[in-house]
């Protein structure tokens, strides 16, 4: 956080100095007041210079923004970037030339820059925010592939009676998964490893005795 300590002869002319500083505004930054000053006598003896330390307050979402033009530029495809908030999540959304590029194979391209992108907003956040980008409905098109992965595999769990291991994926994917198969009482779901390496593991449920059943 780039903050200053200024003095003046009042509290205003102290921030004022600060802000040149700066290079900023008022209206993004946080003023304390450490010493209101004094004027003395005749406004020379036993006068004291007002103190102020001003803070530039980072805006996380802002930064974030930053990184990704920044880091897309960097990649030869620079884009443009459109940010939706509800609540904790961060939906930022992808528009260029070159956005395969940023998807790449099944999404990992974009999956790398999310996590990135999670860090970099997290570092300056004080609460936890949840990132997810998105580049030409990708996402969307993703849910339904994992859903339809999620059925599949647990098909396979089924059939051969063994824990079937999916590819690591970020959060967000994950919990299309658990989603998909939630009331799917013949089979469990539980991610294992650490991020960003984190999976899935499908395990097929104790088979029911014959005779069993009710």
């Amino acid at each position: 956080m780039k903050q200053v300590t200024a003095t003046g002869q009042t509290v205003e002319e102290a921030v004022k100095s600060a802000l040149a500083q700066l290079k900023t505004t008022e209206d993004r930054t946080d003023v304390s007041i450490i010493d209101e000053g004094k004027k003395g006598f005749f406004g020379i003896f036993g006068s004291r210079p007002a103190i102020v330390k001003v803070s530039v307050i980072i805006d996380p979402i802002e930064e974030a923004k930053k990184f990704l033009i920044q880091v897309t530029e960097k990649m030869g495809a620079p884009v443009e970037v459109e940010i939706k908030r509800d609540g904790k999540q961060v939906l930022f959304v992808l528009t260029g030339e070159k956005i395969a590029l940023l998807i790449g194979k099944r999404g990992q391209t974009l999956n790398s820059l999310q996590y990135l992108t999670q860090l970099v907003i997290n570092r300056f956040s004080n609460q936890y925010l949840t990132v997810i980008l998105d580049a030409e409905d990708y996402r969307n098109r993703r849910n339904e592939t994992l859903i339809q992965l999620a059925h599949r595999l647990a098909q396979k769990a089924l059939k051969s009676g063994k824990d079937v291991a999916l590819e690591p994926m970020p959060s967000y994917e994950r919990k299309v998964i658990h989603t998909a198969l939630s009331e799917n009482k013949r089979v469990k779901t539980y991610s294992d490893g650490t991020d960003p390496h984190r999976y899935i593991v499908i395990s097929p449920g104790k088979p029911v005795a014959a005779g069993s059943r009710k």
